[in-house]
């Protein structure tokens, strides 16, 4: 008799960053084009490789999902985050906080909470500041992003500020830059730092969720400096993670919910195509399965359960 080998299901790893698109070569309004970055490099006007550093693979994923205007963060990520089309269910894309519709729809088909469904250790790693977990009643009553949804939805914990300290969780913008600023008592990170943490974190966990949305803020300022400054820390974050992980047990992928700082000629959104990159030995298949943002979702689900 004669038995197929047991096909081993890999962890995952999701970055998700605001406000990342495929834009022209252009240096004069595309940071990604002017800091010259090694993996962060490919353009809708200049032919690409088909692999990237690490043996990754980049790819034009579709967040415009067949509505008009321009894609936005609320509808997209809700997209992201559920594998269902919110701007078409909306009728418009939708900008900002996840209003009550989106709020429902995240909270009955949040992917986190249906890899806990599933028997699965999923986690969101980004940490809370204290006035997070002041709210107690009132948390329905003010906006919370779509990621934060999602981890309710799940019943998952919620990390502190504590766990910066023992390693545990990793704040929205690594660096702790920002905390340190306003008087919290938290080390500070070089994105090298950060990075091998989060990916030492993966370890325990099948899914592993991290959020970053200072990008989208630094395309709408336009400011070329500070969106070069964005570009030369994802570069150095992500080589990090991809250098302490092991890709032959780990899946890890980039995303976006929109374009925004491949284009500072803008203070706008863009039409452009998100970006999305994949690296591990099932970077391949999972990739090819991604067209769309509703796409991201069902994938995760079918590589893990």
């Amino acid at each position: 008799m004669f038995c197929r080998a047991k096909i081993r299901v890999m962890k995952v790893l999701m970055l998700f960053f605001d406000g990342l698109g495929i834009g022209e070569n252009d240096p004069e309004k595309n940071p990604f084009c002017a800091s010259k970055q090694n993996i962060l490099n490919h353009f809708l006007n200049t032919p690409r490789k088909q692999t990237i550093p690490f043996d990754g693979i980049v790819k034009e994923v579709d967040a415009c999902l067949d509505v008009e205007g321009l894609p936005q963060s609320a509808t997209g990520q809700t997209a992201i985050l559920t594998g269902i089309n919110a701007s078409k269910i909306q009728g418009h894309h939708l900008s900002g906080f996840p209003n009550k519709k989106l709020q429902e729809i995240i909270l009955e088909h949040s992917l986190l909470k249906q890899l806990k469904e599933k028997g699965k250790r999923a986690h969101f790693v980004n940490v809370y500041r204290p006035i997070f977990f002041k709210l107690g009643d009132k948390i329905k009553k003010v906006k919370l992003s779509a990621t934060t949804y999602g981890n309710l939805a799940a019943d998952l914990p919620f990390l502190s500020l504590n766990d910066i300290k023992a390693e545990k969780g990793i704040y929205q913008e690594f660096t702790n830059q920002i905390l340190n600023a306003r008087g919290y008592d938290v080390p500070i990170f070089t994105p090298e730092r950060a990075g091998k943490i989060l990916a030492k974190l993966t370890n325990s966990y099948d899914f592993t969720l991290y959020e970053y949305f200072l990008t989208d803020k630094a395309g709408h300022s336009r400011d070329m400096e500070q969106g070069i400054k964005e570009v030369h820390k994802i570069e150095a974050f992500l080589t990090a993670i991809l250098e302490e992980i092991d890709l032959e047990e780990t899946l890890v992928f980039l995303c976006s919910d929109h374009g925004n700082l491949e284009d500072l000629s803008t203070k706008s959104h863009t039409p452009n195509p998100s970006l999305f990159m994949a690296w591990g030995k099932e970077a391949q298949p999972f990739t090819e399965k991604i067209n769309n943002l509703t796409d991201i979702t069902p994938t995760i689900l079918k590589q893990l359960l």
